[in-house]
């Protein structure tokens, strides 16, 4: 996510921080630059004119002039005006005080409309909403099927349309069904259609008339870039909307339509999607997301994640192992197995401050795959040497590995990291409060 940009903006902040004292010329050369990258990160040009005019008035103030870190100063008036056109503040679905509340759901095809259905659906139902979803793609026959698997897979009802091929028939219906059976939220997935089709177009302002929902949500692909703006912004001119869901975003390394489509439209983005899975959808924040861009990592986000993934309870129990020295390898399985939970490794690792910067990270290759081997490692381990690691011998390394489908010596390095770990965890278990999931 951002990585191009984020690359970019790292070296051209790594001279500012290196001047002890900075001057106009300083500061019109690094905006140069940034606009640059900006530009080449495919965020609009009247977005970029604007957003370096106003960091230029400010860096060449007496804030900046005046500062012991002039560098680093010049870097917070980025943050906060790359934090200004994405939006400033979180901007939630507010539900209605009378349920249900209705979310419309639209976008071109192919832009992962019905996938972010059912992540959103998925989304509401952790938080404890009775949620319907209703298929009213009639133009795409295998939309209704798939929105009938996601349900069945989310344990969401999706809402029996009956054959019916009039899409405003079917969402009318379903409200009235929602009203009956005390369901708190009811989210349309609407077909995909260009902004160009007047005949479909009108057929979504039919729907918004007739049913009157509460949210209207557009979902853009990310990784268009300012196509993703330019259809947010038809689309709202056309049928009105009131926020953007960006799908895809875990693979757009330019980042030009989350930079550029609140300042054009003037409609917030309210979600990210982040991955393929049903759990990849995250709230937007403006402000962590100026932090990511400028490689600051997202600790409240990383937060956020772990306490999701482990309760205060497991948190306890572990951290009483690790103070009495009695953690063993089916506990750093089990921890492995949460840690999973929180999504894959390298988007961890960019959530941690620092970490961007760190000497040598860029040219390390992270393996996924490598704590599926370290579980079917210990998996083919005995009780009896899950919790006693020092009986394991020759033989039983052997055996360990066939039975693993892995080799003598993955088996030895899995057993020599969990010795120096239990070190690393004595040193630190003499210490206060140890406990982290990372």
């Amino acid at each position: 996510m951002f990585e191009s940009l984020s690359n970019r903006l790292e070296g051209i902040f790594k001279k500012l921080r290196g001047r002890g004292k900075l001057d106009d010329k300083n500061i019109k050369d690094a905006m140069r630059e940034v606009r640059i990258a900006l530009l080449e990160a495919d965020v609009s040009f009247k977005v970029v004119k604007d957003f370096i005019e106003r960091v230029r008035e400010r860096a060449v103030g007496q804030e900046v002039m005046k500062s012991l870190t002039p560098g680093h100063q010049v870097i917070k008036i980025v943050r906060d005006e790359l934090i200004a056109i994405m939006g400033d503040t979180l901007s939630e679905i507010i539900l209605t005080n009378t349920p249900p509340t209705v979310i419309m759901m639209l976008g071109l095809h192919g832009s992962g409309k019905t996938t972010t259905t059912g992540k959103l659906a998925n989304k509401f139902k952790k938080d404890g909403r009775k949620v319907l979803l209703v298929p009213a793609d009639v133009h795409r026959p295998a939309a209704i099927e798939q929105l009938n698997v996601i349900g069945k897979e989310l344990d969401i009802e999706v809402f029996d349309g009956k054959g019916n091929k009039n899409p405003i028939e079917i969402c009318d219906r379903s409200v009235k069904y929602a009203i009956e059976k005390k369901y708190d939220l009811v989210i349309l997935d609407t077909a995909g259609r260009l902004h160009v089709e007047k005949d479909l177009m009108d057929e979504l302002r039919f729907i918004k008339e007739k049913i009157t929902p509460q949210e209207v949500l557009l979902i853009a692909d990310a990784m268009t870039g300012q196509d993703a703006v330019k259809i947010a912004a038809a689309f709202n001119e056309s049928i009105g909307i009131d926020g953007i869901i960006l799908t895809k975003m875990e693979g757009d390394a330019r980042g030009g339509a989350a930079l550029s489509i609140r300042a054009v439209t003037g409609k917030p983005i309210k979600f990210a999607g982040v991955g393929e899975k049903l759990n990849d959808l995250e709230l937007f924040y403006p402000d962590r997301m100026a932090s990511r861009i400028l490689g600051m990592g997202d600790i409240l986000s990383l937060v956020e994640k772990a306490e999701t993934a482990f309760s205060e309870e497991e948190a306890k129990r572990l951290e009483n192992k690790i103070r009495k020295e009695t953690f063993t390898l089916e506990d750093f399985r089990d921890q492995l197995q949460q840690v999973k939970k929180m999504g894959p490794i390298n988007k961890i690792i960019e959530m941690i401050p620092g970490v961007k910067g760190l000497k040598g990270l860029k040219n390390i290759e992270i393996n996924e795959k490598a704590p599926i081997k370290i579980e079917a490692i210990i998996n083919s381990m005995t009780p009896k040497e899950r919790t006693n690691h020092i009986i394991i011998n020759g033989s039983r390394r052997r055996r360990i590995a066939r039975g693993s489908g892995t080799t003598v010596q993955d088996v030895n390095r899995l057993l020599k990291q969990f010795v120096q770990m239990k070190k690393m965890m004595k040193k630190f278990s003499k210490g206060g409060d140890i406990y982290c999931p990372l």
